[in-house]
């Protein structure tokens, strides 16, 4: 197929499929997405530290030991694990700290396989949204962030 019968939007759906077609990198819609996947992280983390004796009942019942100094740290690593990527500052990083915390929290607070019926149910929900953002946190690893972030204006070369 000739570059000039190509379409915008095969060229969207497809990216730069050679070097005649430049392809400018959606970087708003790249801004939108980590905004969007570190809300869940940020709102969490105010939300452990609004409601702490809440939130530390929760993760007593569930057999957490330690579970004051866990919430803490919980709350902490989301907050500041969120505002990463939502800034794009050591967004690689941040990403990488989410998905570590991930693991664990996923298997622990989400053990579908402990739970029959409903709770079965809606626990394997939970299971796989948490892997599904942590599919997220790869890419975002993988790629760090685009054009409107920190790490761009401290590195703006790091991508040449």
């Amino acid at each position: 197929m000739a570059t000039a019968t190509r379409s915008p939007l095969h060229r969207f759906a497809f990216g730069r499929l050679d070097s005649s077609i430049h392809v400018a990198p959606l970087s708003r819609t790249e801004l939108v997405g980590r905004i969007l996947l570190a809300a869940i992280f940020v709102l969490s983390g105010v939300m452990k530290l609004a409601d702490f004796e809440g939130a530390l009942g929760h993760m007593q019942s569930q057999g957490i030991p330690y579970a004051g100094a866990l919430l803490m740290i919980a709350a902490i690593v989301e907050i500041l694990g969120g505002l990463s990527i939502m800034t794009g500052f050591l967004t690689r990083l941040g990403a990488f700290a989410l998905f570590l915390y991930l693991i664990p929290v996923t298997l622990l607070m989400h053990g579908f396989w402990n739970f029959a019926g409903p709770e079965r149910i809606a626990q394997s929900a939970q299971f796989m949204k948490n892997v599904a953002i942590m599919g997220g946190l790869l890419v975002l690893m993988a790629h760090g962030a685009a054009r409107h972030a920190i790490d761009r204006r401290i590195d703006p070369a790091r991508d040449a």
